[in-house]
């Protein structure tokens, strides 16, 4: 895809009410999601293409701390990065992804959030020890609820 229309299709996705667009081929998946914010921004998004994350302008600077310490504790939280139900195994008879006192790499896979009957995979943004799950099995989570608590 050519920089001048992936810039447009960010452009365009940012500029309407959609919360989140995927776009794959066989060569490359390119997902962009809207960052949540406190008062409406226009243009406010983020883009990630084959691992590669960049924050389109007007990106709300409270956005900069995802991930950071909350309420004075320690550690650093792992959110959920969309709407849905959070599921903290891979089926009911199996066991969890992680637990507390578990030891989990950055990108390893620590649970799964369902949303519109899609499976999507919620990764560990450190390495770490979880130190504290947040949400119960089967829950709905919001869109940068906080899941975990890695140190």
């Amino acid at each position: 895809m050519e920089l001048e229309n992936l810039v447009t299709l960010i452009q365009k996705v940012s500029e309407s009410e959609l919360t989140g667009f995927q776009y794959e081929t066989d060569e490359f998946t390119l997902k962009i999601q809207k960052e949540k914010a406190a008062a409406p921004l226009v243009g406010s998004a983020v883009v990630q293409a084959e691992g590669i994350s960049q924050k389109m302008e007007n990106a709300p600077a409270a956005t900069e701390n995802a991930g950071n310490n909350q309420s004075g504790k320690n550690g650093n939280l792992v959110k959920s990065p969309l709407v849905g139900t959070f599921y903290a195994a891979p089926s009911e008879e199996a066991e969890p992804f992680v637990a507390v006192g578990d030891t989990v790499k950055k990108g390893q896979v620590i649970a799964i959030v369902e949303a519109m009957k899609l499976m999507n995979d919620i990764e560990s943004d450190v390495d770490g020890t979880v130190t504290e799950v947040l949400v119960k099995n089967g829950e709905a989570v919001e869109y940068g609820q906080p899941l975990f608590r890695v140190e």
